[in-house]
This record gives structure tokens, C-alpha cells and sequence, in this order.
């Protein structure tokens, strides 16, 4: 599978400075300088890759301290792109707590935008997990899409995620 998105599952090369086995998907890890920038779902079968920094080193520690404690406050140093109302939409999301859920149209009325841009946003995220974009469901209490897919695997990553923080 090609890449589509940032944090769709891929396959394509990529820099990584760690590749961290995690229960639904290996995540590739990529930093900047001293910049957390991405967290890439990659396939369960994609060898690990021990951390190459720092930075690359406390990422795998945190993200294995969630996997343990789905309470657990992430501390790093991010960098996040993306528009104006992207950087307001994940603003928002994280600020919803763990084993809570809100709906991509609440974060509209709350930002004055519109749920089908909210969800773009989400699918937009280049740092899942840490902005956690698996938190925002339909308004119907539905699962709605997760990484630009609407089936399929990134169903499923969202479905584990979502009974971590509720177990």
C-alpha cells in the first residue's frame, strides 16, 4: 500500500529514528532536530527499529508508558503544522480525556467550523496518539472514519484505542 496520508498505514521509505511494535500497528517514529513530527502507523509485520536519539529514545518510552497507563500525560517536544484551523482543531482534541469521547460535530459548534472539516482536520493529524484524533466519533455515537478511511484497519486501530481508554 502507497502512502496517502501521514498517518495512514504505509509501507513507503521513510527516515525513521524508531519503529516501536505496538499492540495494532508498528509505529514509525520520525524526528526533526529536536522536533517530534510524525508517528506513522506502519504494518504489524515491519521490523523495529531501536531508537537512533534522544528524543527518538523518550517518544517510544511515553508512547510505551500509554500502552500501560492510557491516563498518561504526554511531554514532548511537537511539531505540528498544518493551517490555522487544523492547529484549532487539535487544540480541541486534546483536550478531551482519556476514556472520553467527543463528536466531530461538537468540535464544530465549538469552533464554529463545520463537522466534514473537523473530520478533515483528523484525517490531517501527523501525530496520532499524542493529538488523539481516535477520541472524535459521529454525533450518532458512531465509531466515523479514522485516518482518511472510513473501513478497514484504521477502523480497527481506532476501535483499540478507544477500549484502551475505557478499560
Amino acid at each position: 500500500m502507497s502512502k496517502t496520508n501521514n498517518n495512514q498505514i504505509v509501507t513507503a521509505t521513510k527516515d525513521y529514528q524508531a519503529k516501536l511494535v505496538a499492540p495494532f500497528a508498528v509505529l514509525g517514529i520520525v524526528i526533526d532536530e529536536d522536533w517530534l513530527t510524525d508517528i506513522d502507523y506502519l504494518p504489524l509485520d515491519t521490523k523495529a527499529l531501536a531508537p537512533q536519539s534522544y528524543l527518538a529514545k523518550e517518544v517510544c518510552k511515553q508512547l510505551e508508558a500509554y500502552f500501560t497507563n492510557s491516563d498518561f500525560c504526554f511531554d514532548l517536544s511537537l511539531h505540528i503544522g498544518g493551517t490555522v484551523h487544523q492547529r484549532r482543531v487539535w487544540q480541541a482534541i486534546q483536550a478531551v480525556p482519556s476514556g472520553k469521547t467527543t463528536s466531530y460535530a461538537d468540535i464544530a459548534a465549538q469552533l464554529h467550523s463545520a463537522p466534514r472539516a473537523v473530520g478533515r482536520a483528523c484525517g490531517a493529524n501527523r501525530l496520532p496518539i499524542i493529538i488523539p484524533c481516535h477520541r472524535v466519533i459521529a454525533k450518532n455515537g458512531g465509531l466515523g472514519g479514522f485516518m482518511n478511511a472510513s473501513d478497514g484497519n484504521p477502523l480497527e486501530i481506532k476501535r483499540w484505542l478507544l477500549r484502551h481508554e475505557s478499560a
